[in-house]
């Protein structure tokens, strides 16, 4: 069976289930890069890698430091600390006040805060064994996470925390990533999830997916 899967980055808010496994997560240095559009919750992009690198560089504002190019309520609650500080009323998200605010102070950094973008993802299966495989728009080293229960994220200080056992590509960065599982039940639905990361420590992962196997 062949499965292919829409990318985009996830909300890593859910339960931590027993078992799993925790990545540490980075954070990158604010780029010269200003915002251009306002900002709120469940929203992603650059520019959210943009913002959480910028709050980052604070740890007292945004003491988790996560730079996950996904709008948060980790964000939210370190926007919401932005904006005590510069006497804007605190609502967590990224208005016209706030965004002019930001980016007065946003274009004195350099580095890389463009988390990668994962494209072309594709399953192949047979009874006991898969092959996941995708693309990424720059070099990125990679894993998957997959189990027979629906996965779950957990964000913490330094980390992002999935459920589901994984298969790791090797740690060499690259654009083009291929992952082998193997020891599959046959005719079994998996859940399974691609989690990237780029040189700079920017993070993208795709929302959750499935396959069965034959």
């Amino acid at each position: 069976m062949k499965n292919t899967n829409s990318i985009s980055r996830f909300a890593v808010s859910a339960a931590v289930l027993a078992g799993t496994i925790a990545l540490t997560v980075l954070p990158a240095i604010t780029s010269a890069a200003t915002l251009t559009r306002q900002l709120e919750l469940t929203m992603s992009g650059p520019d959210v890698s943009t913002l959480q690198s910028f709050l980052a560089q604070d740890p007292t504002m945004y003491p988790q430091g996560l730079v996950t190019g996904y709008f948060g309520f980790l964000t939210k609650a370190a926007v919401s600390n932005f904006q005590v500080r510069n006497n804007i009323p605190a609502v967590g998200r990224v208005g016209p006040i706030t965004l002019v605010a930001i980016n007065e102070q946003i274009g004195v950094g350099l580095g890389d805060v463009d988390a990668p973008i994962i494209m072309n993802n594709y399953v192949g299966t047979t009874a006991n064994t898969a092959t996941v495989s995708w693309n990424t728009n720059e070099p990125a080293k990679g894993l998957v996470y997959y189990s027979t229960s629906p996965l779950s994220t957990y964000e913490n200080a330094n980390s992002v925390t999935v459920s589901g056992a994984t298969a790791m590509t090797d740690m060499n960065l690259r654009t083009s990533q291929s992952v082998a599982i193997s020891g599959l039940a046959p005719n079994t639905l998996y859940y399974y999830m691609v989690y990237v990361t780029d040189a700079a420590g920017n993070v993208s992962v795709t929302v959750p997916g499935t396959f069965r196997s034959m």
